[in-house]
C-alpha cells in the first residue's frame, strides 16, 4: 500500500535562505523577529547574519562544516543560524534546557565539530567540548569589521542544513542529518497547501533541540512573516498565552502534550487567543484526542488543528489531518492524514513487500524528505535507510519502525512502535492501547502508562492517571478498565497525579514516570 503526495516542482537550487534572501529585497523593512523587546527587520537580520557567515566562512569553517548552537531563545540565535545555512554549514542544535551532563554526552556523538556559539549564559554547559566555543557578544567588534553582504558561497539542494539528535533504539542519541532540499520542500509544502504568507506570524513555543523547533523557527521567515520568540528556556504557558494575546500571532507549531496545556489554560480562563489562530500544527506523540475535542468545538473556534506525522530522519513532517474531519465513532485512533509534496508513504511487511488495502504495515517514507542519514551511525540502526523500487525508479526509503494502517478514505493511521510492544506477565501488550482506553474513561483528562520493575526482576505495569476533577479510586479504575480490556492489560498500579511530567521537548517525560516506580536506592 503507498499513499504519494502531490509532485510539486522545486526550484533547480532548493535552499532555504534563499527564500529569506528573497524577502529581505521584497520587503527589507518588515518585522523579522521580536523576542525581549528586540526588533529586527528582514534586512538588519539579513546585515547580522552575513557578517557572520563571513566570520565562519572566513575561519574554514565553510561549505560541510558543523557548528554547534548552545543558545537561549534570541534574535541572535536566528543570526547564527542563517549566517551558517549562508555559510554553506549545517547547525547543530544543543539545547540549554538540557543539563551539562547530557550536552556532555550529544557533543561526544558529533563528528568533526568545527566550533560552538555558545553565550555568557550557556557557555559553562558545553565547556566540556575540544571544539573553539564562540560567544556573538563578546566577538561584536570583530563581526561588524565583515561585510553585510551575503559571501559568495555555493551551497545546493544537497548539503545539509541542520542535524539533530534522535533517541536511538541502542541506546544512543543519533545524530540524523536535514538536507536543504527536504528543508526545502517541507516549508514550501506547509506554506503552499496552508497559505501561509506575510501575516501568518508565529510563536516558538517548543525547546530548541526539538526537531520540531527547527521548522517552528524558519517557516515564518520562509514565507516572509514575523517570528516572536519567548525569554523562558523551559515551556512557560503564561508567557505563552500572554504573548498569544498580545501579538498578532497565527500559527504555533507544537508537541501534543503541549497543546493539552495552552488548551486547559485557555478554558481555565475563557480566553480566546489559543481559539483565534490560523493553524496549531502538532504531532510528536500519540494524540488523546479527547483533551481537545470539547475545546476544538466550541462556538466560535476557529482555529484549525492539524494533526501531523513524520520523523527527525525525514525532515519532521511526512503527513497532516485536519482534525475538524475527526469523527470519534468512525476513528478509534485520530488519522494523521495524507502525504506532504514529494513524499511517498509505504505500508510494508518486513520483506518491505506492500501490504493489502487496510492491512496494518510498518510505516517507511520516502522521497525528497528523507534525510541524509546518521552522522554518528555505523550500527544496525543506519540500516533503517535504504531504497526502495517503485514504477521503475529507485527511490530512498527510511523505514521508521513505527506500525500503520491507511483508512477507505486514504488517511493514514498509526497504530503504535513496532518495537513499543512488552511482556508483561508472558504476554505482549502495547501500552499505548491501555493509555487510549484509560482515556476515554470519565473522570480521566489524561493518562500514560508505563513498564516497571518491581525490584524482583519482574515487569509490572503503572498507569499514571490525571483526574479531571475529583481524584479517582484506584480499584474503580481498573474495575471499569476490565470492560474495556482483556485482563492480562490491566495495571498493576493505577497512580493519580496532578498533571503529567514533560521533557523540554514538550512531550510526556516517560523516563521520570519510570524513575518514579523504582524502589528507594535503585534510581
Amino acid at each position: 500500500m503507498i499513499l504519494q503526495g502531490k509532485r510539486v516542482g522545486l526550484p533547480a537550487a532548493p535552499v532555504v535562505h534563499r527564500q529569506f534572501e528573497a524577502h529581505v529585497a521584497a520587503t527589507p523593512d518588515a518585522l523579522a523577529v521580536v523576542c525581549a523587546g528586540q526588533r529586527l527587520t528582514y534586512a538588519e537580520l539579513d546585515a547580522r547574519a552575513n557578517r557572520f557567515a563571513h566570520f565562519l566562512v572566513g575561519r574554514g569553517h565553510g561549505r560541510g562544516a558543523k557548528v554547534g548552537v548552545c543558545l537561549d531563545y534570541s534574535a541572535d540565535l536566528l543570526v547564527v543560524i542563517l549566517g551558517t545555512l549562508k555559510a554553506g554549514a549545517a547547525y547543530v542544535p544543543l539545547d540549554p534546557a538540557y543539563p551539562a551532563e547530557r550536552l556532555e554526552l550529544l557533543l561526544g556523538q558529533i563528528p568533526d565539530l568545527a566550533l560552538i556559539v555558545a553565550s555568557p549564559a550557556t557557555a559553562g554547559l558545553v565547556d566540556s567540548a575540544s571544539a573553539e566555543a564562540v560567544d556573538l557578544t563578546r566577538s561584536a567588534a570583530e563581526l561588524e569589521a565583515f561585510p553585510a553582504t551575503a559571501p559568495d558561497v555555493s551551497v545546493t539542494g544537497d548539503d545539509l542544513c541542520y542535524a539533530v539528535f534522535t533517541s536511538g533504539s541502542t541506546g544512543t542519541p543519533k545524530l540524523t542529518a536535514v538536507r536543504h532540499e527536504g528543508w526545502f520542500n517541507l516549508m514550501n509544502w506547509l506554506t503552499l497547501e496552508y497559505g501561509l504568507h506575510r501575516g501568518s506570524h508565529n510563536l516558538v513555543v517548543s525547546a530548541f533541540g526539538f526537531d520540531l523547533s527547527q521548522r517552528s523557527l524558519m517557516t515564518p521567515l520562509f514565507c516572509g512573516a514575523t517570528q516572536y520568540l519567548m525569554t523562558s528556556r523551559n515551556f512557560d504557558a503564561l508567557l505563552a498565552y500572554r504573548m498569544l494575546t498580545e501579538h498578532g500571532i497565527r500559527t504555533v507549531h507544537c508537541a501534543a502534550s503541549t497543546l493539552y496545556l495552552l488548551v486547559d489554560w485557555e478554558t481555565a480562563r475563557g480566553g480566546t487567543a489559543l481559539a483565534g489562530l490560523d493553524y496549531v500544527l502538532f504531532g510528536g506523540e500519540p494524540l488523546k484526542v479527547e483533551r481537545i475535542l470539547d475545546w476544538a468545538r466550541r462556538e466560535g473556534n476557529t482555529c484549525t488543528l492539524l494533526h501531523q506525522y513524520g520523523v527527525a530522519e525525514c525532515t519532521d513532517v511526512a503527513t497532516s489531518y485536519d482534525l475538524a474531519g475527526y469523527r470519534p465513532g468512525e476513528h478509534e485512533i485520530a488519522p494523521v492524514g495524507r502525504p506532504a509534496h514529494n513524499t511517498g508513504i509505504h505500508l510494508l511487511d518486513e520483506e518491505l513487500r506492500a501490504v493489502a488495502p487496510g492491512e496494518p504495515g510498518e510505516i517507511c517514507i520516502s522521497g525528497v524528505s528523507v534525510g541524509a542519514g546518521y552522522l554518528n551511525g555505523t550500527g544496525p540502526e543506519s540500516g533503517k535507510f535504504t531504497t526502495i523500487e517503485v514504477d521503475g525508479e529507485t527511490r530512498p526509503l527510511y523505514r521508521t519502525g513505527d506500525r500503520g494502517y491507511v483508512t477507505e478514505t486514504g488517511d493514514l493511521v498509526v497504530l503504535g512502535r513496532t518495537d513499543a510492544q512488552v511482556k508483561v506477565r508472558g504476554m505482549r501488550i502495547d501500552p499505548a492501547d491501555i493509555e487510549r482506553a484509560l482515556g476515554r474513561l470519565d473522570g480521566v483528562r489524561e493518562a500514560a502508562v508505563v513498564v516497571a520493575d518491581t525490584g524482583t526482576g519482574e515487569a509490572e505495569l503503572v498507569a499514571f492517571v490525571v483526574p479531571s476533577d475529583d481524584e479517582l479510586a484506584e480499584d474503580d479504575l481498573r474495575a471499569r478498565l476490565l470492560t474495556k480490556l482483556p485482563r492480562n492489560m490491566i495495571p498493576s498500579r493505577c497512580v493519580s497525579i496532578a498533571r503529567l511530567p514533560l521533557s523540554p521537548h514538550g512531550k510526556v517525560d516517560r523516563k521520570a514516570l519510570v524513575d518514579s516506580c523504582r524502589p528507594k536506592g535503585k534510581r
